[in-house]
């Protein structure tokens, strides 16, 4: 993931106010984990003004999301486990949006279906997000778009998600998200399996030059 992206460029004059107060990175990390939360529990609710308070919710984490780790690096206080803490937390906040937005579409009337494809669609965020931050089958900052000093990166994608729901276009969205994302989740999985079978055995043998 880059790290001067636009949103970064969003939230970092705001970070350089709160840096000095003593807000930790962590804290910030936690009011993503809340508003994503919040985010997920307003579009289950369904109805329009729900589900456009999901929308800005969603957005609010998002900003929050580039936040934590714009002040972890303005304040040189970075640490593996709030890096750890910030990966499970923007993981678990993006699957369940998906979920909740698939719970507000039944509550709509759209029967089961919609409350299936949110799953598929979580739960195949969650397998993406594991495979490209943890394994990191590619490395994201190579497919980040410049334009004009302007930075955009794979993730900053999500943040088409309010305004589709905003325009009324959940429901392709939605079914966009369960048969897109499990799709490159798959192919990323071929991509490693393909990976660790040509990667070189561990242990060379004797007199093999090191």
């Amino acid at each position: 993931m880059s790290h001067d992206t636009l949103i970064h460029r969003i939230v970092r004059p705001l970070v350089r106010r709160i840096a000095p107060t003593g807000v930790t990175p962590n804290q910030l990390t936690t009011v993503r984990l809340v508003t994503g939360i919040a985010a997920a529990v307003a579009f289950a609710q369904g109805g329009g003004l729900w589900v456009d308070l999901g929308g800005v919710l969603f957005l609010v984490s998002m900003l929050f999301d580039r936040a934590d780790g714009e002040l972890a690096r303005q304040t040189g206080r970075m640490t593996p486990g709030g890096h750890r803490y910030d990966l499970v937390t923007d993981c678990f906040s993006e699957a369940i949006a998906f979920i909740g937005i698939g719970i507000g579409l039944a509550r709509d009337g759209g029967g089961v279906e919609p409350i299936l494809l949110g799953l598929a669609a979580g739960i195949s965020i969650a397998v993406l997000f594991w495979q490209l931050n943890v394994i990191k089958v590619v490395e994201l900052s190579r497919y980040a778009m410049r334009r004009r000093g302007v930075v955009l990166d794979p993730d900053d994608a999500l943040a088409v998600v309010p305004v589709l729901v905003w325009v009324d276009l959940t429901w392709p969205m939605l079914i966009a998200a369960a048969v897109i994302t499990p799709a490159i989740a798959a192919g990323l999985g071929l991509l490693s399996r393909r990976t660790r079978e040509g990667a070189p055995e561990s242990g060379a043998p004797s007199g093999a030059q090191k």
